[in-house]
């Protein structure tokens, strides 16, 4: 699932989601599988956010694909469960791939060089990584 928006000016996950959707997010990733109420009560400590701004924002979650629903139950003891479609690294994984291959597929030389300029901040294992795959291209080419 692509992310419509991204908040450049925004850090972690906030650049994905708004703040209230990214703590929600945060707690379900923790959780896996709560209630409304339940994700509530989690928020509730920290925050003053109110019953139905959680609810709001959990069905606004739902129609834009990051959590699915699960009713069980019938009447007064029916319960309606919620969980993320993707795991948080899933998630990460999948939205900083379709960001990366829009900057190099609009900006292809200009990402390429910025990555360059900013090498001296990657993990060694990366750059390891980095310079294996040069290694192939160059072999290929």
């Amino acid at each position: 699932m692509k992310v419509k928006s991204i908040h450049l000016n925004e850090e972690g996950l906030n650049r994905f989601f708004g703040s209230l959707e990214a703590k929600i997010m945060k707690v379900l990733w923790e959780k896996e599988k709560l209630t409304i109420k339940q994700v509530h009560e989690s928020l509730k400590k920290e925050d003053g956010i109110s019953l139905n701004a959680v609810m709001t924002v959990m069905g606004r979650l739902t129609d834009k694909g990051h959590l699915i629903k699960d009713s069980s139950g019938k009447g007064r003891t029916r319960l309606t469960f919620f969980s993320p479609v993707q795991n948080k690294e899933q998630f990460i994984l999948e939205q900083t791939k379709v960001v990366t291959d829009g900057l190099v597929e609009d900006f292809g030389s200009l990402m390429v060089s910025h990555l360059v300029d900013n090498m001296d901040k990657a993990d060694p294992d990366l750059l390891l990584r980095l310079e294996q795959k040069l290694n192939e291209l160059k072999k290929k080419s």
